[in-house]
């Protein structure tokens, strides 16, 4: 066989695989056109056996083919409640499982049970009125994978163009499709138990830290010290703390209480302000005694003279008469010896 021969046989043979796999990708659903709408959802109020998983969506597969192998004449189904977009795939959370019945029907003891043996938990998704809906072929095992990429981007652009409240995603798989529905109303009616009590103990702890912090930040606000620094950031919750709890009890304490805490501590200020004046300057300090000393000693001369009563005065009027009298006298009796003198 010649070289040409042979190189036309692997070009056909090559032609063939692409050919294969181009075929299979289209009856995958490659070429379906995805048609989102808004109406009455694919399915009723269910009764469906679940599991809560977490992590990234991808590695849902394996919880798909627990719940097929236990019960292969069931519908699996998943809702995925969280956006992988927002959320690190890790965290992500959802939940597979099968629907048991629907509508009026009660789901089957011996699949109840056998559900329950492996780790199932059953949990009744309402009925809703409207949801975002559409349906992607599901023939083989690539038409998940592509699914994933096609039907996801739009649900999620429908949704974002007309601003829509619809989610978690829910996908219910039958034989020959997948139907995808994101609910429009009760959408918290569609989270299983364990999720509903984290979002509430979540709430719970959000609500008390923003009371704390209310709290706080009240406390700040009354107290000495915010009033007094405006601009100054509160990096530290001590001083706030601190100068709140003083006021508060302060306002507790009876009035008569808070009079004397005051005049103590107006003392307190004086002596104080006292022993910080000395320590500082001690020699200007005497000084100003000294100073004071001479201007009560001159103010204390001046008040004394200020001081003479009337009677006072009459006593020197009357001294200062005497004396007047008495150098008369003298004179008269000089004149009288010189008188006697001359004769």
């Amino acid at each position: 066989m010649s070289d040409s021969v042979l190189l036309l046989l692997i070009l056909f043979l090559l032609l063939c695989l692409v050919l294969t796999v181009g075929g299979l990708l289209v009856y995958s659903g490659l070429l379906s056109e995805v048609v989102v709408k808004t109406g009455a959802p694919p399915i009723r109020n269910v009764t469906v056996a679940y599991k809560l998983k977490q992590g990234a969506y991808k590695d849902s597969g394996a919880a798909f083919t627990e719940t097929y192998s236990i019960g292969p004449n069931l519908r699996p189904i998943g809702i995925f409640y969280d956006d992988p977009k927002k959320i690190l795939p890790e965290k992500c959370r959802y939940i597979v499982g099968s629907v048991l019945c629907e509508g009026e029907e009660k789901p089957d003891e011996e699949l109840l049970k056998l559900y329950e043996k492996f780790g199932f938990k059953v949990f009744s998704l309402p009925e809703v009125s409207h949801a975002v809906t559409t349906a992607f072929p599901c023939t083989t095992s690539l038409s998940h994978v592509l699914a994933a990429h096609r039907v996801y981007r739009e649900l999620c652009s429908y949704i974002e163009e007309r601003k829509l409240c619809a989610f978690p995603f829910i996908e219910i798989f039958h034989s020959d499709v997948i139907n995808y529905m994101a609910p429009l109303c009760r959408q918290m009616d569609f989270y299983v138990p364990e999720l509903t009590e984290q979002v509430k103990t979540d709430g719970k702890d959000e609500d008390s830290d923003e009371d704390r912090g209310t709290d706080i930040t009240g406390a700040d606000s009354h107290s000495d010290v915010s009033s007094v620094s405006g601009g100054v950031p509160w990096d530290s919750r001590e001083t706030s703390l601190a100068a709140s709890t003083a006021a508060s009890l302060a306002s507790s304490l009876p009035l008569r209480d808070i009079m004397d805490s005051n005049e103590d501590n107006k003392h307190r200020e004086h002596s104080d302000r006292g022993s910080n004046d000395s320590v500082g300057s001690g020699s200007s300090f005497e000084e100003l005694d000294m100073d004071q000393e001479e201007l009560e000693e001159g103010d204390g001369m001046e008040g004394e003279k200020e001081k003479e009563t009337p009677e006072e005065e009459e006593e020197e009027e009357g001294e200062e008469e005497k004396e007047g009298a008495g150098e008369e006298a003298g004179l008269v009796a000089k004149r009288k010896f010189l008188g006697d003198g001359e004769e």
